[in-house]
């Protein structure tokens, strides 16, 4: 038996962890996959039906230590009161009216995400609800303004689903396995080293198209699914000025690194550098369907009417969510988010310095932290180990853990996940 790392306000006693998934989640489970498409991925048999903080509650009544985040989209945590609260109270004003007419909710949280976007140019916003729809705006956007059809991506990437988007992704094969052929025009650069710039003059311009044929490059400024991979210092740099060199648009994929996550509103701030377009989505709304492309004013209004919509996007609850996430985040979060993390830094790397044989790299900032093993296997071990210890991680790429809770995680959450962390490496080192 295992006693729950977390508790939810109301529970008077702390729960006992015996079997997972227990037996409500086994029927559940079966019951889902009657009905379910069998293309959505399950990392574990976790069944949540309540949420608080960084607490969720199984529909055996165990309670989990979320160290996810719903991939990395409760900013705020599980049901923050005053998300909820602004959620309901927009509800009983008005559900849903499409953004081709002018909603007032609408405009305010586009007016919010332009001013915390790190441009100084004034710029314009498009509400979509997914961050796949938002990167396929963007590139849409990107093609148009510039009259040019290529793009170019990174290895490792991750942008989405949908076609223009996992045309863009390349952290894994299966994502387009069966799906081809892709979006064309599209080009796969090296990430992370200042060194792999040369790829843009030695082999791209040089050999496949010329500079003044890229419509613009995309990037994670920190590669989410590929690994939760930070660049070098200079690698944005380098990429901002290639851009400028050739009237290159950027392209900053916040999705997963930005709103907070790192401390900074969004990552590409790190390194002190303009994107000329930006898309958010996951944390921007605390878990409801939300995302944005925002692009510099000159940018936005070289198209008009008709050129691209949307029925359901910048939904009038799902605004009002972002309005009060992003009043969060900037009353305290994300403060919270640089304190935490270097605190759960400094944990893991200790758990690393017991393990070194397993544990090859502990990397990240804020509370974007990837844990590199030696293995897929290692890694697959140690994310099923802390499940059955009552925590929440998830892979990202093929030997990495994350490690991204909400940025309302308190220090006695640090210690407790740290902990059992510790003891899934453990148990993962002598028996993989």
């Amino acid at each position: 038996m295992i006693q729950a790392p977390g508790k939810l306000a109301d529970a008077t006693v702390p729960h006992i962890i015996t079997e997972l998934p227990g037996p409500k989640a086994r029927a559940q489970i079966e019951f889902d996959k009657q009905w379910t498409s069998p293309s959505v991925p399950r990392a574990y048999p976790v069944v949540p039906v309540r949420g608080e903080g960084c607490t969720i509650e199984d529909i055996d009544g165990n309670l989990l230590l979320d160290f996810n985040a719903g991939i990395a989209v409760t900013s705020t945590g599980h049901c923050h009161p005053d998300v909820v609260r602004r959620i309901q109270d927009q509800a009983a004003q008005l559900i849903h009216y499409s953004a081709d007419f002018y909603l007032p909710i609408y405009a305010e949280t586009c007016a919010e995400l332009a001013r915390i976007a790190p441009m100084t140019e004034k710029c314009r916003v498009f509400l979509s609800n997914s961050g796949t729809e938002a990167v396929e705006g963007a590139i849409k956007l990107a093609r148009f303004a510039t009259k040019r059809p290529y793009l170019v991506a990174f290895l490792g990437a991750f942008h989405g689903r949908t076609y223009g988007s996992v045309s863009l992704t390349a952290s894994k094969a299966k994502y387009h396995a069966g799906f081809g052929p892709m979006l064309p025009g599209i080009f796969h650069a090296p990430f992370g080293h200042v060194a792999d710039l040369k790829w843009f003059d030695e082999v791209l311009f040089d050999r496949l198209v010329p500079a003044d044929e890229v419509a613009a490059i995309i990037v994670e400024p920190i590669q989410g699914e590929g690994g939760y991979i930070v660049p070098e210092d200079g690698f944005m740099q380098g990429l901002r000025k290639i851009c400028d060199k050739n009237g290159i648009l950027l392209i900053a994929d916040e999705v997963q690194a930005g709103a907070g996550r790192t401390g900074k509103m969004w990552s590409i701030q790190n390194w002190d550098v303009e994107p000329d377009i930006l898309v958010t989505a996951k944390g921007i709304a605390s878990g409801m369907p939300l995302s944005a492309f925002v692009a510099r004013d000159s940018l936005m209004t070289k198209w008009g009417p008709g050129a691209h919509g949307t029925t359901y996007g910048g939904n009038p609850l799902a605004c009002a969510a972002s309005l009060e996430t992003i009043k969060l985040l900037e009353g305290g979060l994300m403060d919270n988010a640089r304190v935490r993390g270097e605190e759960l830094m400094a944990g893991l790397r200790a758990v690393q310095a017991k393990f070194p044989s397993v544990i090859k790299d502990v990397r990240g900032i804020g509370l974007m932290i990837g844990v590199e093993f030696d293995s897929h296997e290692r890694a697959a071990a140690v994310e099923w180990g802390c499940f059955q210890r009552g925590v929440l991680v998830l892979e990202a790429g093929h030997t990495v853990i994350r490690v991204s809770p909400p940025l309302v995680i308190t220090e006695d959450e640090v210690v407790i996940g740290l902990k059992l962390f510790g003891e899934a490496v453990a148990e993962a080192a002598t028996k993989v």
